[in-house]
Order: structure tokens, then C-alpha cells, then sequence
């Protein structure tokens, strides 16, 4: 469903990323999109709040946390966070998750 654009000439910002970023890195890039639009749902509120995804470095995804207590937990849940994200993204794209401590 479409929304309706009462500015005339703006474009969403998604609609500008996802050109950008399909044309500098065109395989990173689109994968980022999908797993930028599954995180939240996939990870719930709560590890959303305190880890984002980054980058991807091959099928490898870089997620930042918001402190080293969020790495050893969530590196307890890192399978299932693999699993339900290559669910959610309906093939296998991530094969891995590095964890970083950074602000976002």
C-alpha cells in the first residue's frame, strides 16, 4: 500500500538509501535493508534497543551493542539470532554475527 505524498518532488529517505546503497555496495547493501527492516521484529524490543545492525562483511553481520554485558549475552543467543534472521529474510544470508561495542 502506498501512501499518499502531499509534497510533491520529496522522496521517502528509504526509497533514496536503498538506491544509494544498491549502487555503491549492491549486494551489502540490499541485504542491510532487509535485515535493517526484520531486526526490531526479529530480536524484539528490548535487544533492539541495545544492538543495531551495522554492516555486512561478506554473509558476516557486524551488529553494534551498547555495551560488553549485551556482547556476552548476546553472544549466548547468536545461533538463534542466525536462525531467525535467515527465516525472517526467507534465504541464508547471514552465516555469522560479530558483536562490537559502539555508540548508535
Amino acid at each position: 500500500m502506498h501512501e499518499k505524498n502531499d509534497h510533491p518532488g520529496l522522496v521517502p529517505i528509504a526509497t533514496v538509501l536503498s538506491g544509494l546503497l544498491a549502487r555503491l555496495r549492491p549486494e551489502a547493501g540490499t541485504g542491510m535493508l532487509d535485515v535493517w527492516k526484520e531486526w526490531d521484529r526479529v530480536v524484539g524490543a528490548e535487544t533492539a534497543r541495545n544492538a543495531r545492525p551495522a554492516a555486512f562483511k561478506g554473509s558476516i553481520l557486524l551488529v553494534h551493542v551498547s555495551s560488553p554485558v549485551w556482547i556476552h549475552h548476546l553472544q549466548f543467543v547468536r545461533a538463534d539470532l542466525i536462525s531467525r534472521l535467515n527465516a525472517a529474510l526467507g534465504r541464508r544470508r547471514v552465516t555469522d554475527i560479530k558483536f562490537k561495542v559502539s555508540a548508535f
